[in-house]
């Protein structure tokens, strides 16, 4: 994906734009880990902190959760309703 560095939107929000369709489509399913800071530092050329707060937006809409040393995961939603 190319970032729109022009554009109205900012870069974060784009990121997490892409990143919320893949959880969506099923590209990256639940229970799997999203793509490290690394990967995505290349994948999108950003700064790191610019996908912290791609993330950040990503963890506060409920889509992924930090697992302590092991990275950012996809939400299983239907356990979560099962289980709330």
């Amino acid at each position: 994906m190319i970032i729109d560095r022009e554009g109205p939107v900012p870069p974060y929000r784009q990121i997490a734009d892409d990143l919320r369709r893949k959880i969506e489509d099923g590209t990256i399913p639940p229970g799997r880990r999203i793509p490290t800071t690394v990967e995505m530092e290349q994948e999108y050329e950003v700064a790191r902190d610019t996908l912290r707060k791609a993330t950040k937006v990503l963890k506060d809409e409920g889509l992924v959760e930090s697992v302590r040393g092991m990275g950012l995961y996809v939400v299983d939603r239907g356990q979560q309703d099962a289980e709330g």
